[in-house]
């Protein structure tokens, strides 16, 4: 027996800490160390207790989710998964929390009286157990502080022609790891960049508002029908596909459920089959921080059309899924820490 996962359940809700706690412990290498009701105690417990991840309700009487998670982070640095509702506010303080330094996060059902927290059981125990793999080394915190300091410039005068489209697949991790890299873009960014992140409706919008506000380039939530811009980061909307097609001389943009078999919505591959569709060897791919492996099977194509492909390196990644998928199938042009990936985009956008 290897040694368990030690885990701090910290919710206002007793059948909400119950049910967490019972799916948990049904995890053999998983052990419910402490469970609390709010605030100043979840945060005492965690000083105390010093248990590897710590799963957090983001709705909390006194002291909120988001309060007593920047004070864990400030003193007893800890890996904290968040507890979020589908609502708006849900989705905007999920955001806020992200980038105060939570490794993900849950979305549950408004109603603390629903069975439906067990539909996230699955999910709960896969993400604990990458992120415990990793330990404390997926707490680097996002380099906000070089926003404004460090924004790259583009030649626009020189700007290459190898390069159309700049897209971004991305999951677990993925908002925390996006500020290290869409803020430093600048405002005269001279292609267009389609992001596929994994998450629900209502959290893509809040999170294209947040980048949107953190960055000198245009982020938003992509629409149907509306003609691929350079100088636009389109979010892919949680729950849809993002997908391209011609209209006369334009490229528009096609927000829909179809296919609606894809294991992920939206999908990276779905996205990526679509682009190089249109630009073929003109693509740049980047694929970071995430479970699983959506985005291998766009990369080949891209790899096949003599696209390029930037892959994030396993020690800035929260979670070595995605980007190790296209590392090992041996299809990849550079592997960069999310830190130089905006760096790398730039000098292929001037090449």
């Amino acid at each position: 027996m290897g040694k368990k996962v030690r885990i701090v359940v910290v919710d206002d809700s007793a059948f909400m800490r119950k049910a967490i706690s019972m799916m948990l412990e049904e995890e053999s290498t998983f052990e419910i160390v402490g469970t609390a009701t709010n605030g100043e105690d979840a945060f005492s417990l965690v000083k105390t207790l010093k248990p590897d991840i710590i799963t957090l309700d983001i709705e909390m009487p006194g002291m909120s989710g988001l309060e007593v998670l920047e004070r864990i982070m400030n003193e007893i640095p800890t890996p904290v998964i968040m507890l979020s509702s589908l609502s708006t506010e849900g989705a905007d303080e999920t955001i806020k929390a992200l980038e105060l330094g939570a490794v993900d996060f849950i979305p549950k059902s408004i109603s603390h009286v629903s069975l439906d927290i067990i539909k996230i059981k699955d999910s709960l125990i896969e993400k604990i157990k990458n992120i415990a793999s990793r330990g404390k080394s997926v707490l680097r915190q996002p380099t906000l502080n070089r926003r404004k300091r460090d924004v790259l410039k583009i030649n626009q005068e020189n700007v290459g022609k190898m390069i159309r489209v700049v897209t971004i697949g991305i999951s677990t991790g993925g908002p925390k790891a996006l500020l290290d890299v869409i803020p430093l873009l600048p405002k005269e960014f001279p292609r267009p960049v389609m992001i596929v992140q994994h998450m629900p409706p209502k959290f893509t919008a809040s999170l294209a508002d947040r980048l949107n506000k953190l960055s000198d380039i245009r982020v938003k939530e992509a629409e149907f029908g509306e003609t691929l811009q350079k100088g636009t980061v389109y979010i892919a909307p949680g729950g849809q596909h993002m997908t391209l097609r011609r209209n006369g001389s334009n490229i528009e943009i096609v927000v829909s459920g179809e296919p609606s078999d894809s294991l992920y919505k939206p999908s990276v591959d779905v996205m990526l089959n679509s682009v190089v569709d249109i630009y073929g060897s003109s693509t740049l791919s980047v694929i970071m921080t995430g479970m699983g492996k959506d985005g291998l099977e766009g990369s080949r194509r891209i790899h096949e059309k003599k696209g390029k492909i930037i892959s994030e390196s396993e020690e800035s990644c929260t979670v070595y899924g995605m980007p190790k998928a296209v590392a090992d199938a041996g299809i990849v042009d550079r592997v960069e820490d999310s830190l130089n990936i905006a760096e790398v985009i730039v000098d292929y956008v001037n090449q």
